[in-house]
Order: structure tokens, then C-alpha cells, then sequence
């Protein structure tokens, strides 16, 4: 089968925006492209025909033909040589497009919909698609950079490498430098076991910065091996993750989080960095699962 990157649209300006992210994806991985409506309406029992008292050319079925051949002509505007497919699949977005991921290799979405409430920086199928979504989830804004680095939050947890090892290939696609992030303090940093065994608790100055400092090369020294062409910056720093990679968005052209980090709660889908990061980055976010 061939690669398939999935985008969800509903009209919105925020939803074309994700068809020209979602063509490029495409066009940079060689894959095909999918632009899938969800028609919830006949869900609700609302007639999706023409109205009695409207055009004999109406109806809610047709509004939907008609968005999403708009999303489609903006996709191949975008890409002209990517294959475009499309779909209008009953049901509630949310599950219509976690089943489109089942079979994608990327998932883009806008960050609000048409449903969206005013003030919302993020909507809630964004939120909800990017904890159940069994492939990446790109989360793109309206008016996305089109330069800077990519950049990733990296913890060490085995639930963060396949977001860095996304972080490497989108890089490697943008032809972008990568900036790998790690951020500490000493409440979520685990103590390094001391090295004076007679004084149980004492460690040389500096200690623990080197210690993480250590935990960010190794989490990116087999990445590194497999993208040689990808040039990255570590960036260890002692602070808050959710406002070391908000003021590290600022000038990225994507950010890439895990879905869960080492300090997450067993059984949440979606950490509370990964959410932070939807809500408030200042770029296209993509969250990326780790193992089932």
C-alpha cells in the first residue's frame, strides 16, 4: 500500500490551511493525499437534501460535496503532482478521522474548526484526534512559517522516541535544522546516585546538569547515525518544559512533542506538555504516540 497522508477539513480557514500543510507532506514524502469531511448530520437525523422551501440544488450533502472540492482544488494548487483522493464519510469527526489514521501515515487537522468557540486558541477534535490518532497528528495553524527550525522536546522516556525520531525525518523532508530541547529542573530531573559513598546525598556542583545534559546526547546519538544530513543543535536548559518549547516555537516552523512524557500519569493518552503545546504554541504542533 502506498504511504497516505489523511487531512480533515470542515470549511474553515483554518481547515484550508491544513490542505496546503497536508499537500507538502505529501509531496515531500511521495505519498498520496486524502481530504476526508465528516458528514455528521444524517448521525443527527437531519435531512441532508434539498430543503422544501431552497433551490432544488440545496441541502447539507451538497455543502459538503461542495467544501470539499474546494479543499481539494486548494491541495493540488499546492501540489500538482500529488495524488489527491477525497471522501465524505458519515459520522462524528472525531471518529471518522481516528479511523482515516489507522491506515495514514500522517494526520493533519486545523486547529479550529467551524464548531470552534471564540477565544479558543485550539478546538476539541484537534485535542481529542491527537491523544486517540494512531499515527502522528499535525495540528496546523492558519498562517504557518514556512522557515526556521523544527523543533523537538526530548525527555529521555522511551514514550518521546518516536517523536524524535519524527522530529529527524521532517527535518530531513524540510530540509530544516533540527533544535533538540530538553528541559529540567530539579523537581522533574531524577538525582544522579552520588559518587562520594560516604556522603549519601552529596554530589560535585554541576552535577545534575551534566547528568542531563548526558540523558539529551543519548536520546539523540541513533538518530543522529540514521540522518546524517540532519544538523542539530542540543539545547539542555534548566526551566519549565511548557515554557522552554512555547518560547522555542516562536521561531520554528513545527514543533514536535510526544503524546506522554516521563512525568505523565499512567493511562493518560495525552500529557499535560503535549496539550500545553496545542493550546498555546506559536506553530504547527505534531504529537506523536509512542508504542501501544
Amino acid at each position: 500500500m502506498n504511504a497516505l497522508v489523511v487531512v480533515g477539513v470542515d470549511g474553515s480557514a483554518s481547515a484550508l490551511a491544513a490542505v496546503e500543510t497536508a499537500a507538502r507532506e505529501a509531496q515531500a514524502r511521495g505519498a498520496g493525499l486524502r481530504v476526508v469531511h465528516a458528514f455528521i448530520w444524517p448521525v443527527m437525523h437531519v435531512s441532508s437534501g434539498p430543503s422544501p422551501l431552497g433551490p432544488p440544488g440545496g441541502g447539507l450533502r451538497k455543502m459538503a460535496d461542495q467544501l470539499v472540492a474546494e479543499a481539494v482544488e486548494r491541495a493540488r494548487a499546492t501540489a500538482p503532482e500529488v495524488d489527491v483522493s477525497h471522501a465524505v464519510v458519515t459520522g462524528e469527526p472525531l471518529t471518522v478521522l481516528e479511523a482515516q489514521s489507522r491506515t495514514a501515515e500522517l494526520i493533519v487537522v486545523g486547529s479550529r474548526g467551524m464548531g470552534g468557540f471564540v477565544g479558543l486558541m485550539v478546538g476539541s477534535t484537534a485535542v481529542h484526534l491527537a491523544a486517540h490518532g494512531r499515527c502522528p497528528v499535525l495540528v496546523v495553524r492558519e498562517q504557518p512559517m514556512a522557515d526556521g527550525a523544527v523543533v523537538v522536546g526530548v525527555d529521555g522516556s522511551a514514550a518521546s522516541e518516536r517523536a524524535v525520531d519524527f522530529a529527524f525525518a521532517e527535518a530531513e523532508l524540510r530540509k530544516a535544522p533540527l533544535v533538540a530541547l530538553h528541559a529540567w529542573t530539579t523537581w522533574n530531573a531524577p538525582m544522579p546516585a552520588p559518587r562520594d559513598t560516604s556522603a549519601p546525598y552529596a554530589n560535585p556542583p554541576g552535577a545534575l546538569a551534566a547528568e542531563e545534559e548526558c540523558l539529551l546526547s543519548e536520546a539523540l546519538a541513533g538518530h543522529r547515525t540514521r540522518y546524517p544530513d540532519v544538523v542539530v543543535e542540543d539545547k539542555a536548559v534548566r526551566g519549565r518544559t511548557r515554557e522552554a518549547l512555547i518560547d522555542a516555537s516562536r521561531s520554528a516552523q513545527l514543533l514536535v512533542v510526544g503524546a506522554r512524557g516521563r512525568g505523565g500519569f499512567t493511562g493518560l493518552l495525552l500529557g499535560s506538555v503535549s496539550q500545553a503545546m496545542l493550546h498555546h504554541a506559536h506553530c504547527p504542533v505534531a504529537v506523536v504516540r509512542g508504542e501501544e
